[in-house]
């Protein structure tokens, strides 16, 4: 039987929407053990973002005592007794990987800790909301005043509200700025207008996209914008403990007169008497009895208004808690909770991580403070002399990265017999040149290297350049190739 479909058919309607709007959210206030958690981390990593750029650090005559110190004009990086040169740009690789492999942990053990806590984006929405709070009330004042006209009372809690938010975003703009030049001069200079251009274009961009994102985007950065809710539903497994609504101890739903004749009866009443306190704590607006949701960021607080209800009708806290899908099973079959924080997943993390703080480690404890680099002349690659000897010019990079001036000598290793000559500098013995490597600094010297002709020499002959500290012995080598013409 042949059968025939019109177009119009294959057409199908989606079930719903493709886009929601966004439906405000207004977080109630609350109090706990996870809320008062989060306002000591949230004092911790405010306090140290904008009070680290003014901490100080001596390092010697001439360096700068700024502790953290990001200096792009010479291409330094300072973080206390520590200071990083371009070349050593690997560290901040490892410090990549490290920080990945700590978020791998954070979720094996304790899920989304890191957007719940410690997250920049937590932190200053969290903050905004407190602002807002303390201008226009907790959850019932904004929604009411939302809902209604606008009034002269109103407009001027708003304005103050706003002008509040646009100062601390200015000065989280203002602060990430003082990481990149001392932070009291920038300061002075940024007071009276002296400072430079592209300072203000920073802040004022900081500042716009602060207010934005932590005053009118807040939990949209979480939902749409950000990546990390996507790849840590990939890396959980059914060990890591999550904020979860225990559903088999709460369902079903009902008041707290109707599960006591519930219970006079011999049946089973769940103790969530739905009162949607875990709702309209939720600083994203779900629903935590709805299951693992992408808008959950595990903060914690619907624990904190669910434990202050449970402990007013004299029920068990923690209906809403860090918990995984196991215990779950196993209170279903009336079996006893199990945790397992030391797992493979878990030893495998850390493992991971001790080994790439290892590795860093040592580097940073070897790294040399002395180091050449060899460039060899491209055009012509060698020069036949006219006595015969061949020669070879060389670019030769010093590196000193001591607070001080050192004095180097350069011996040269390979060709037979072969004659170092440093141009522009005068040494006191010819066959072994000493130079000045000014203090924490990079310096270019142009060599030439010259051999007598031998008719069996190779074409290439590996060539080594070994620079010795002559006050404190360090050795720095390089090697690269003496060619014939």
């Amino acid at each position: 039987m042949n059968m025939t479909i019109s177009p119009d058919e294959l057409v199908t309607e989606p079930d719903g929407p493709l886009y929601a709007p966004r439906k405000k959210v207004f977080p109630q206030s609350v109090s706990g053990r996870f809320r008062s958690t989060k306002w000591r981390l949230m004092a911790a990593c405010l306090g140290i973002y904008y009070l680290l750029p003014f901490v100080r650090w001596h390092r010697g005559l001439g360096a700068p005592d700024q502790a953290v110190l990001i200096d792009f004009p010479n291409r330094r990086f300072y973080f206390f007794f520590i200071e990083l040169w371009p070349q050593e740009v690997y560290y901040f690789t490892g410090l990549l990987v490290l920080a990945a492999f700590t978020l791998f942990l954070m979720n094996a053990l304790g899920g989304r800790i890191w957007c719940g806590y410690l997250c920049p984006q937590t932190v200053w929405t969290d903050l905004f909301y407190a602002v807002e709070r303390l201008v226009e009330g907790d959850r019932r004042e904004q929604m009411k005043a939302d809902a209604g006209s606008m009034t002269i009372g109103r407009a001027g809690r708003r304005v103050l509200k706003h002008a509040i938010w646009l100062m601390i975003a200015w000065w989280t703009g203002g602060a990430w700025v003082l990481y990149f030049a001392d932070a009291p001069t920038l300061v002075r200079d940024l007071a009276t207008f002296q400072a430079p251009a592209i300072a203000y274009i920073w802040i004022a961009g900081l500042t716009a996209s602060t207010y934005l994102l932590a005053g009118y985007m807040r939990e949209q950065v979480c939902v749409y914008m950000c990546p990390w809710p996507r790849i840590q539903a990939a890396l959980t497994d059914e060990w890591a403990l999550n904020v979860t609504y225990k559903y088999d101890r709460g369902e079903p739903r009902c008041s707290v007169k109707k599960a006591f004749d519930i219970r006079a009866l011999g049946e089973k009443a769940g103790d969530c008497v739905d009162c949607n306190q875990c709702v309209a704590v939720c600083p994203t607006g779900i629903d935590i009895r709805d299951g693992a949701q992408l808008g959950c960021i595990q903060c914690g607080l619907c624990i904190d208004a669910c434990d202050a209800v449970m402990t007013k009708i004299g029920r068990k806290t923690s209906l809403i808690g860090y918990d995984n899908d196991i215990n779950v099973q196993r209170r279903i079959a009336g079996k006893t909770e199990i945790f397992k924080p030391v797992r493979a997943r878990t030893v495998v993390y850390v493992g991971l991580i001790a080994v790439v703080c290892a590795v860093m480690l040592y580097a940073l404890m070897s790294r040399t403070l002395l180091d050449v680099n060899v460039l060899h002349d491209r055009n012509p690659v060698a020069v036949r002399l006219s006595d015969g000897s061949i020669r070879n010019g060389y670019t030769l990079r010093f590196l000193n990265k001591r607070g001080f001036d050192r004095v180097v000598a350069i011996d040269v290793d390979g060709p037979s017999d072969a004659k170092l000559h440093v141009i522009g500098v005068d040494s006191v013995t010819s066959d072994r040149p000493t130079i000045v490597l000014g203090r924490d600094q990079t310096t270019e010297f142009r060599v030439l290297v010259t051999s007598p002709f031998d008719e069996k020499a190779e074409k290439s002959v590996q060539i080594r350049f070994r620079v010795t500290d002559i006050g404190l012995g360090e050795v720095a080598s390089a090697t690269d190739h003496f060619l014939l013409p």
